[in-house]
């Protein structure tokens, strides 16, 4: 184990680099997929017709397709069909895809806007509150509360999986560590180097774990 060779400046501005792309791509599909998950979700719990039907066999169909399938088929497929899109923009495409499933389902399900007992919209309904009124100031307040562990822990999840954007070559965290390992002729760069991705990763993620612990700790 070359500790020495592995972190070098160069070395370690290149890899933090990487983690820059990796939170970027993160971020951007983490609030471009809470928004459409939102969407989603709302609209089948809303139970329009046609609609929510459409909404959920999208989401049935995505949820059960590997992320990396969707990030294959949003960089090479599309392509073939007049749509062309750069590593980072197909990377986040796919990530949104897939996130926004996710979330729709976990936004739907019974642990968020299912759980709201329905005796307190019958009393919103009865006391002169349109249904969207009902579920946009009764219903979705309490959900949003409900949702933030699962919602947190998702997110997570998605951080992590920026790491299989490496098959398309994303020049983010997981990719660049692998160019420095490469760099050593006897391998002595893997464990410092990935080592370190490792605590990046674990930073990150375990900062989002106590934010959402304070956050539901707030709410009880």
């Amino acid at each position: 184990m070359d500790f020495i060779g592995a972190y070098t400046p160069d070395h370690l501005l290149f890899l933090w680099n990487g983690f820059l792309i990796t939170i970027y791509v993160a971020f951007i599909s983490i609030i471009l997929s809470f928004i459409f998950g939102l969407v989603a979700g709302t609209l089948r719990y809303a139970k329009i017709p046609i609609v929510s039907r459409v909404i959920a066999a999208a989401v049935e169909t995505i949820r059960n397709l590997p992320l990396l399938l969707i990030i294959f088929f949003t960089f090479f497929a599309l392509p073939e069909i007049g749509i062309k899109l750069e590593i980072t923009a197909a990377a986040i495409t796919a990530l949104t895809i897939f996130e926004s499933a996710m979330l729709s389902e976990i936004i739907r399900s019974g642990s968020s806007l299912q759980s709201v007992d329905k005796g307190q919209i019958e009393a919103a309904r009865s006391s002169g509150l349109s249904y969207t009124q009902t579920l946009f100031l009764v219903v979705m307040p309490q959900a949003l509360r409900r949702m933030v562990p699962p919602i947190v822990s998702q997110f997570i999840s998605l951080l992590k999986d920026t790491s299989l954007a490496v098959v398309i070559a994303l020049p983010e965290l997981i990719h660049n560590a692998q160019i420095l390992n490469g760099q050593s002729a006897d391998g002595g760069y893997f464990f410092p180097i990935f080592a370190l991705a490792a605590f990046m990763y674990f930073a990150v993620n375990y900062s989002l774990s106590l934010a959402a612990r304070r956050l539901e700790a707030r709410q009880t």
